[in-house]
């Protein structure tokens, strides 16, 4: 691994925290105190995901894990429990990520899909055998779904804007392997 790829990986690691802080200030600025009747899509989910599944370098377990840590403390989640979730679901898209490489955004779609409705099952499931609140049907299944269809705008964002594009089969990887 040249110095440049490796300065271009930390580059990326330190552009994913900002875009989670921003993110993270976004959703706590006092915009609409009234309570909403739908829901916006899960920004921090769609986002690791669309980096987990191009770019899984930029994204490790540890990064990921804290910054979801930290947004179930300041969401004011179940600490842990959200976090958990995504990060076993990023994990699972990063070992994926080989053949997802090869495959159509379509197909790309479809697993993250699975993974986003895998993931709402299992956090309510969780949160109702804990006997804790679980919110709203309708406002769950409408994040989901919304987080589902905004998916390629997570993408588009992420490869246009922030320019983590998925590597090439030639591409060497963080640990001077073939990606």
């Amino acid at each position: 691994m040249n110095d440049h790829s490796s300065y271009r990986v930390w580059v990326m690691r330190a552009a994913f925290i900002l875009l989670t802080l921003f993110i993270l200030f976004v959703h706590l600025l006092p915009l609409n105190s009234a309570p909403s009747t739908w829901a916006l899509p899960n920004l921090l989910m769609g986002f690791a995901f669309a980096w987990s599944a191009r770019r899984p370098e930029y994204v490790p377990a540890i990064l990921l894990g804290m910054v979801l840590l930290l947004a179930d403390l300041l969401l004011q989640r179940p600490p842990g429990l959200w976090a958990a979730i995504v990060l076993l679901a990023s994990e699972k898209l990063k070992s994926q990520a080989p053949t997802l490489r090869a495959a159509t955004f379509l197909t790309e779609w479809a697993t993250v899909t699975g993974l986003i409705i895998g993931a709402t099952v299992v956090n309510r499931v969780v949160l109702a055998v804990l006997l804790v609140d679980v919110p709203g049907l309708w406002l769950t299944l409408n994040q989901m779904g919304m987080t589902v269809l905004f998916y390629p705008a997570f993408v588009f964002v992420t490869h246009a804007i922030m320019g983590v594009r998925k590597s090439a089969p030639g591409d060497l990887d963080t640990l001077g392997g073939r990606a």
